[in-house]
């Protein structure tokens, strides 16, 4: 990215449009190391460690995210296209509607979900519909200065039952690897 585009895209702060109330995703903006548990459909699971970036844009009314899996000092060639997580959400505040709307994309495996977000209770839950009808809930829960819990579950009856896919353990870091 050229340095222009990059001092276009960042914003130092959130947009002094933002309530205190609507600023939900402040307590994530930063750099984290991630260990990621994924639950298989066999009943095993695969681990692996990753790193995630959030940085306020435009003006402070969206915010961005890198999440890497592997990170990028264990990438290679190699790396298994159904774990390999390259990819960036846009979060951002749509202001009539006073909510928060997500959109995650993975160029490495074409994966695209748009999501619905909103704060319960601590949580931050984000609720959206795969293109096979299932639903989707990415939760950041116990949400700590320097740890997070996030987890992905989906649902195949329209939300009576929920099944984990997912689970990510976030330790924030003071200086993100380059």
């Amino acid at each position: 990215m050229n340095q222009a585009m990059q001092i276009a895209l960042h914003a130092d702060a959130p947009s002094p449009d933002l309530t205190a109330e609507e600023r939900l995703y402040d307590r994530l903006i930063g750099s984290w190391s991630v260990r990621a548990v994924d639950y298989l459909e066999d009943g095993s699971r695969w681990e692996n460690t990753g790193e995630w970036h959030f940085g306020y844009v435009l003006e402070g009314r969206a915010v961005q995210d890198v999440w890497i899996l592997p990170r990028r000092s264990q990438r290679s060639c190699d790396s298994p296209a159904e774990f390999n997580r390259y990819g960036t959400s846009i979060r951002s505040f749509h202001p009539t509607q006073r909510r928060w709307e997500v959109t995650w994309i993975n160029p490495v495996s074409g994966a695209r979900d748009v999501l619905v977000a909103r704060r319960v209770g601590d949580d931050i839950v984000q609720e959206g519909q795969s293109a096979d009808g299932s639903l989707n809930r990415w939760v950041f829960t116990d949400i700590k200065p320097d740890s997070a819990r996030w987890y992905g579950e989906t649902s195949t009856d329209g939300g009576q039952s929920w099944k984990l896919g997912a689970e990510f353990f976030m330790t924030r870091i003071a200086s993100p690897e380059t």
